[in-house]
């Protein structure tokens, strides 16, 4: 277990955001950019489909090829490029902070 979690902590978390966003909006969740990410996963590909099937008509159904797959492209560079805020936000991870570590040794 303890090789698994070495690996883990040894990965790129660019990538992993980058292959996240195949489903556009993880790889945002994945960075903790938490708004950004739901945004896109329901706003933006609520937008992308309706702008993907209304070009359709025009395109004979070529935008429903292209569009997606320059949105799902553009948001994993965007997720791939955002800053990492693992561990920025002491609400959720209240086990790694200073007081979390002294009330473990007893000191609170």
């Amino acid at each position: 277990m303890k090789e698994l979690f070495d690996a883990w902590q040894s990965v790129d978390r660019n990538k992993i955001a980058a292959l996240l966003s195949v489903i556009p909006g993880l790889g945002h969740l994945y960075k903790h950019h938490y708004l950004a990410g739901a945004g896109i996963l329901i706003v933006g590909n609520t937008l992308m489909i309706f702008i993907a099937a209304w070009l359709a008509i025009a395109t004979v159904g070529l935008s429903l090829i292209v569009v997606p797959a320059m949105w799902v492209a553009s948001i994993a560079y965007s997720a791939y490029c955002a800053p990492d805020q693992h561990g920025a936000h002491p609400w959720l991870h209240v086990w790694e902070h200073r007081w979390a570590n002294a009330f473990r040794r007893g000191k609170p």
